[in-house]
């Protein structure tokens, strides 16, 4: 409806030779201030030289003579604020074109079938995903059902950075592990991994090769096998949230294609790379960047900037549309540099959105539980699955902006009470199952050929403006990225349901009336189904 709105404004500006701008409109926080309102009457005040008023009546009149069928009212409010509210039987059809579109309401062709790869997770394989991945996880999943939701072709990577110092000494710590089940004298490396996951994989290398690695702690079984067996956790973490990757990149190929090298001398070419005190730096100073900084390290490691650089530009070289990488806040100062890296390789950084999350802390009977990966004094995901489920991972995760930090209450995660956000979600979602089941029951079946117009009481009205709002609430979600959006939406429409079941009987004697109230809450079922499903969390019929 507020597209045809839109429309209808845009008619009456032609109409009256006003200057063709863009027409705004939004959704009043008052109901006594109609279903929308716009302000376009004082954005035309000055290009028109007139009282916003005058331009408000003028506007007001044109759509009164030529889209009357429309509106209850019209009227203008303040300096010039026109607020509309719209016919009952407007608002019927709303209902009818929800049905009509059942799973398919609230999705837009935006993205026209672009390719889009939204990268996620890229846990480092040396340890057991903790809940900062998780959120990632969960944000990264999220904005991919967005982009479906808005008509791309979205394909889920993840990348699997398995180069570097930090496996190097992820293989010692495997084999100090297994010297000591061995009875041997053994010290984990300087920065080791510690932890019962590492005596776990130490003791499958003994159940493989016995005793015959005991002199060599650099023989890649360690390493190898410490990155097989925990990257087979981290997917078996991943699949219990639903998480399904259609690629996983594999870093190692960087190196073993020759990107890491092609990448360094093309930045030499451009003079945006150069050599001091034995390493390798990027000229970042010279495109705008605050400081250089290090690509390759005087010991011949390179940073994580310089595969950063080479994997983008990888991503680029299979001609995605759209580029969205989610990542936690301890990529905030490397991201700018590469890509910074990027223009200046010839490709458009544009087409990448790179959202950063902030930390989570894990609140356990009111106290942070403290983490860190080589200390292993972490609460991992599984455990967090283990013990509030995965659709309160999912949820709890996706409730909050990307940008603020995010206390993960366990007393409220496990709370089955309308404290709990997710089990009050879900159980508006089961209530309208019930009802309709309800319903049927009593022999009244689903009939959108009832007397709509029966839905009279404000608070049906209300409803059936949220309900409304879903396909805007997508597209919201689109141009910002935040899937706090959806959820925000779904749980405004929780109470707002709960409201009208605390306050009007569905299934009553009088058979018109519940005919209408079915169809609305069997749109309304249609509308929880399908943010759900956006925030992937499943939607129970009955709890």
């Amino acid at each position: 409806m507020k597209e045809k709105l839109i429309s209808n404004i845009s008619q009456c500006l032609a109409n009256l030779e006003y200057p063709s701008i863009e027409v705004g409109i939004q959704r009043p926080k008052s109901p006594e201030h109609g279903d929308f309102a716009s302000n376009i009457a004082l954005i035309l005040a000055k290009p028109l030289g007139k009282n916003p008023r005058e331009i408000a009546e003028a506007i007001k009149s044109e759509l009164q003579n030529s889209f009357n069928d429309n509106f209850e009212s019209i009227d203008i409010a303040g300096p010039g604020f026109i607020n509309f509210k719209l016919k009952k039987s407007v608002l019927s059809d709303l209902l009818l074109n929800i049905l009509s579109q059942d799973s398919n309401y609230g999705k837009s062709s935006i993205g026209n079938n672009k390719r889009a790869l939204v990268e996620f997770v890229s846990a480092n394989p040396t340890g057991p995903l903790t809940v900062g991945h998780g959120r990632g996880a969960m944000l990264g999943d999220t904005v991919s059902n967005i982009l479906e939701w808005n008509g791309y072709d979205v394909q889920r990577e993840y990348y699997f950075n398995n180069a570097g110092r930090q496996m190097r000494v992820l293989g010692q710590s495997v084999h100090a592990r297994y010297l000591e089940l061995l009875g041997e004298k053994a010290e984990l490396p300087e920065g080791g991994y510690e932890g019962k996951y590492i005596y776990d994989i130490a003791q499958k290398v003994i159940d493989e090769h016995n005793n015959s690695l005991v002199e060599n702690s650099e023989d890649p079984i360690f390493k190898n096998a410490a990155e097989f067996h925990i990257f087979e956790d981290i997917k078996s973490t991943l699949s219990r949230l639903g998480l399904v990757f259609d690629t996983f990149f594999n870093e190692n190929t960087l190196y073993e294609n020759g990107e890491i090298t092609n990448v360094v001398e093309t930045l030499r070419e451009k003079k945006l790379a150069y050599d001091k005190e034995g390493a390798t730096w990027f000229a970042g100073t010279t495109v705008g960047r605050e400081v250089d900084r290090v690509l390759i390290k005087s010991t011949g490691e390179p940073t994580y900037r310089l595969p950063d650089i080479a994997y983008h530009k990888d991503k680029f070289s299979r001609g995605y549309d759209l580029m969205v990488d989610v990542f936690g806040a301890d990529h905030m100062d490397a991201y700018p540099d590469v890509m910074a890296a990027i223009d200046n390789l010839g490709f458009d950084s544009e087409k990448v959105k790179v959202l950063i999350h902030q930390f989570v802390t894990i609140m356990r009977d009111g106290n942070p539980v403290k983490m860190s990966t080589r200390k292993a004094n972490f609460v991992t995901l599984d455990e967090l699955i283990n013990e509030v489920g995965a659709d309160v991972v999912r949820y709890f995760f996706i409730m909050r902006g990307m940008n603020s930090h995010l206390n993960f209450d366990l007393d409220l995660a496990k709370d089955q009470s309308d404290e709990n956000p997710v089990f009050y979600l879900q159980y508006a979602h089961a209530r309208v199952c019930n009802i309709i089941k309800r319903g049927e029951a009593f022999d009244h079946p689903l009939n959108p050929q009832c007397d709509l117009s029966l839905l009279d009481k404000e608070i049906e009205h209300q409803l059936i403006q949220k309900l409304s709002e879903l396909p805007e609430i997508i597209e919201r979600a689109h141009s910002s990225l935040e899937p706090q959006t959806v959820a925000n939406y779904l749980n405004e429409l929780a109470i707002l349901f709960h409201r009208y079941y605390a306050q009007e009987k569905v299934v009553t004697d009088d058979k018109a009336l519940t005919a209408a109230r079915l169809i609305l809450v069997e749109a309304t079922r249609i509308v929880f189904l399908n943010g759900l499903t956006i925030m992937g969390i499943s939607a129970p019929e009955r709890m």
